[in-house]
């Protein structure tokens, strides 16, 4: 199993709705791609203070072809659309892992 992990620390002051557009439109259209077995949204506790609050978006995948069709296929036009609506207003990074047990 592959674990595609999204790490975005987002401004507060869109945070709220952010989050509410992550959960309703961005994540479910993720999985409309029927390349992702599960998700996972995680917050991190230990955060410092830096005017945003940091979330680790995990997306669950039964193989690295998956992933690949996923960053062929779809990635571009859904973090263009995360960009068209909350560009300048989050940092992101993005880490790729395998799941051994």
């Amino acid at each position: 199993m592959i674990l595609y992990n999204v790490t975005i620390n987002i401004e507060n002051n869109v945070h709220d709705e952010w989050l509410q557009w992550m959960r309703e439109h961005h994540i479910p259209n993720i999985l409309l791609t029927g390349l992702f077995v599960d998700t996972k949204i995680l917050k991190l506790l230990t955060e410092v203070d830096n005017g945003g609050t940091t979330y680790s978006f995990q997306y669950f995948l039964n193989s690295l072809e998956d992933y690949h069709e996923y960053e062929r296929k779809y990635a571009p036009s859904l973090r263009d659309e995360h960009d068209a609506h909350y560009g300048g207003k989050y940092v992101a990074f993005r880490t790729l892992l395998e799941v051994i047990e």
